[in-house]
């Protein structure tokens, strides 16, 4: 979608200030030292209409003045907490996703809806007390999705010899481990390269988490460089962007991804994902709430 911040709507602005409200809450800042923040994200907005900015930008420098006010190192993770609670519960509830997956009718494509299934649940916002995990899954594995190239994938995936996993949130990528075990067991030599954020922004995936998720055990991971709520190619390690020219197959997570990604999707990148907004709905032609999988248009290629 790489365009103007000013070409988004309104909408989209009132979401940044949200999402500046609860990291500002969650670095634990109140009074003056919000107000600041506050002031300081409408700037950066204000400054949007008159520059080519993309959301993630505006969500990066938020993130850093927030961190800079709190007083802490520059790779502070405002999140942490919240982080480390989501993989864990995740992980206790493996087990249980593992037999699901398995006793399946189709291991692997139950495997990608799993994936997609932690894409939805926000383990963060969530009492894990009253949180009936086991009964949330077997729910969103029933959901329909509002559109699922999932043919189309699986023959890239019988032809392919490489894959890159772009992960997206913690907790979540639990469940991508899990999807890429049965990757794994149906295409033994498939090589998995998964790629995480290179420091800590909103809840997303590092390097850091990637040691706990279980992930490690079938995939190669590595930093994308990216140090934004998405992967914004230009932006991204010379390793990095090697590896998206010459992978056979690209999976993309989550709504950051899709938003940067987009423009630079051709037919081996599929987005994983549940359309979460109405922008998102109009970029995707599919309606708020769906989950999807989408493959890119097709497009020259030297791979």
């Amino acid at each position: 979608m790489n365009q103007r911040f000013n070409g988004i709507s309104s909408v989209c602005s009132e979401c940044v200030m949200n999402q500046a409200r609860s990291a500002i809450a969650f670095a634990g800042l109140s009074g003056v030292s919000a107000d600041r923040i506050l002031e300081e994200a409408a700037m950066v907005l204000s400054e949007a209409e008159r520059e080519e900015v993309l959301v993630q930008h505006i969500v990066r420098r938020v993130t850093d003045a927030i961190i800079r006010e709190s007083g802490k190192p520059e790779n502070f993770d405002i999140y942490e907490k919240i982080k480390e609670r989501s993989n864990r519960l995740a992980l206790e509830h493996t087990v249980f996703l593992r037999e699901t997956i398995s006793s399946s009718g189709s291991p692997l494509e139950t495997g990608l809806k799993a994936a997609v299934s932690g894409n939805i649940i926000d383990f963060g916002a969530k009492d894990h007390r009253n949180l009936d995990l086991e009964k949330e899954i077997a729910a969103l594995l029933e959901t329909s999705f509002g559109r699922y190239d999932f043919p189309s994938f699986q023959e890239k995936l019988s032809k392919a010899e490489s894959l890159l996993y772009i992960c997206d949130n913690c907790g979540e990528i639990v469940f991508d481990a899990l999807f890429m075990e049965q990757l794994k067991k149906h295409y033994p030599s498939l090589e998995i390269t998964a790629a995480f954020r290179e420091k800590p922004i909103i809840n997303d995936a590092t390097l850091k988490d990637a040691e706990i998720s279980g992930m490690k055990q079938w995939a190669r991971c590595i930093s994308s460089g990216s140090v934004y709520p998405g992967t914004i190619l230009s932006e991204t390690t010379a390793e990095f962007q090697d590896i998206f020219e010459s992978a056979d197959l690209i999976l993309s997570k989550g709504q950051g991804n899709f938003e940067t990604l987009l423009p630079e999707a051709d037919d081996r990148l599929f987005f994983l994902l549940r359309i979460k907004c109405e922008y998102m709905a109009s970029l995707s032609g599919v309606e708020k709430d769906k989950l999807v999988l989408i493959q890119g248009e097709k497009k020259s290629h030297s791979n």
